[in-house]
């Protein structure tokens, strides 16, 4: 059961006055009753789910959006959302689902088989008439499906060319959300900045480097939700971000800089939440251009780094040093004999000398702050020092989040020989498949920006995929990381324990392992 509240919804104006009032001492600063101002690191990209790809952009559209499924409370079992059932043939190709009673989007239009159909022709098919409202970055999650059928008005049918195992987590993930197609219609390229879901939410306003307000939905299938209003304000600077939690102008702050974690801990007015999950930061290697066309100077990286010192001083505590391509918590298929590569400049001077590299120029893009990347640019400085002390001179780029995603994930030829990047997953599929095979080269609407590329990697990731057994995939899984340790096509640097923190006004809030911010059951005096 889910508390309802009373009274007036939260307006734009409600809004405006929180953002631009001036902020107050902690005692008379005060954000609304029933409206939660939440602190993001960037402006969004999009409030379209199937064109997004950073968690900063996903923590906002989940709260707008439901899929046909969705990750339980507290963990990556799947559960009815959109579809309250759902069948699955003896070969595991074929997905039949059955849709809730009922529901409508937000603009009123009716949640219909064909409106299932319409969401993933929109990314799949290029010949469908809004297939020019992408790109759709992720919508490799889905490229096992065949055809998509409207069986009759409740009931949706998914073929796929083969078993494809992480199919129902890719549906609860933000790229599987259902968007109206009436409002895809009606704003085309433009629906990022109009979103229309069925979500516990809906779109209220989005003024640009400023705020994006949401209001309840009243009509929500699965109870509307205590909050009246929630106002997702983008702080990109830290030091801003912990000042306004501080003074009261926001409510939460997601992703506490990690010199301010104690701060919180310790004050009775604030609540600091963590939560491990499946997070890798890293640095994607270029493989492509010298000197990291060469494996021992990728390896030299990898040994350079301190990433003891990162994890410990840097991150002061908050993350674990990160061995390969897949996080622990995906405790199934992550290999525990892996180890993480030593700190061994010595050994590092030495590969890059047999390589003939020292003296090499490298630039590495940096971002100013975006989903996930921990202190980035301390990090940054940091990795620098560590290079630069085994023979390879550093020249660091900087970039905003949107405009440094921009750079990377068309690929880093003719720009820069590594960068910086951060991963939040839903299965161990997820992040090798989509940057670290061979056909998902930028080129190809891939995520492989630093061009790796090794056949048996291919295979095992194909052959993980498509497995049925859980413990075929997880053999598969870690014999993949073994390789990709060794092939050095990334430095491994750190797996984050995510965290945020609240006021004491504010109850009922949770961190998820999936790095989603679930506002549903959120209330606030």
């Amino acid at each position: 059961m889910h508390l309802r509240r009373t009274g007036l919804l939260a307006s734009a104006a409600i809004a405006a006055t929180l953002i631009l009032a001036p902020a107050a001492p902690p005692a008379l600063a005060q954000t609304p009753p029933g409206v939660l101002a939440i602190g993001q690191i960037a402006e969004p990209k999009s409030l379209d789910p199937a064109a997004v790809t950073a968690a900063n952009d996903f923590r906002i559209v989940v709260n707008l959006y439901d899929g046909l499924v969705r990750y339980a409370d507290g963990s990556f079992e799947i559960e009815p959302a959109l579809a309250e059932s759902w069948e699955v043939s003896e070969d595991g190709t074929v997905y039949t689902f059955t849709l809730r009673e009922g529901v409508t989007f937000h603009d009123g239009t009716p949640v219909d088989a064909e409106a299932i159909v319409f969401n993933f022709d929109r990314m799949l098919d290029e010949e469908h008439p809004y297939h020019d409202t992408g790109p759709f970055p992720l919508s490799f999650f889905f490229s096992a499906i065949e055809e998509v059928e409207a069986v009759d008005a409740r009931t949706v049918r998914f073929t796929l060319n083969e078993p494809y195992a992480p199919f129902l987590s890719n549906l609860a993930y933000p790229t599987g959300l259902i968007v109206s197609p009436t409002a895809v219609a009606e704003h085309g390229a433009d629906f990022g900045r109009n979103p229309v879901g069925t979500g516990p939410f809906r779109f209220e306003s989005w003024d640009a480097n400023t705020a994006v307000v949401v209001v309840r939905n009243e009509e929500y299938w699965d109870g509307a939700p205590p909050l009246e209003a929630a106002i997702f304000r983008p702080i990109t600077d830290a030091n801003t971000r912990v000042a306004e939690m501080l003074s009261g102008g926001i409510d939460v702050m997601v992703e506490v800089p990690p010199d301010s974690v104690s701060r919180f801990a310790e004050s009775e007015d604030f609540e600091l939440y963590e939560q491990a999950g499946p997070h890798l930061w890293f640095l994607i290697l270029n493989a492509k251009e010298p000197p990291f066309d060469d494996v021992r100077v990728r390896q030299a990286v990898n040994y350079a780094i301190d990433k003891e010192t990162l994890v410990e001083n840097v991150l002061q505590g908050t993350a674990e040093v990160a061995s390969g391509p897949i996080p622990p918590a995906f405790a199934w298929a992550y290999n525990e004999e892996l180890e993480p590569y030593p700190h061994d400049p010595e050994r590092a001077r030495q590969l890059i000398e047999e390589a003939g590299a020292t003296g090499s120029t490298v630039t590495m893009f940096v971002t100013e702050g975006g989903s996930g990347m921990l202190d980035p640019v301390p990090m940054g400085t940091a990795i620098q020092a560590d290079l630069e002390e085994v023979g390879l001179d550093v020249e660091i780029e900087t970039y905003e989040w949107n405009t440094f995603l921009a750079q990377v994930n068309p690929g880093l030829e003719g720009k820069a020989n590594m960068a910086q990047m951060a991963w939040m997953t839903n299965d161990p599929d997820t992040l090798p498949y989509l940057a670290l095979r061979s056909e998902a080269m930028p080129d190809n609407g891939g995520f492989n920006s630093g061009y790796y590329s090794n056949p048996e990697v291919d295979r095992l990731l194909q052959e993980a995929r498509t497995a049925t057994d859980q413990e075929e995939r997880a053999r598969l899984y870690k014999e993949m990381q073994e390789i990709v340790h060794e092939d050095a096509p990334w430095a491994f640097v750190a797996n984050w324990k995510q965290n945020a923190v609240t006021s004491a006004a504010v109850d009922d809030f949770a961190l998820q392992p999936s790095f989603f911010l679930l506002l549903h059951d959120v209330t606030k005096e």
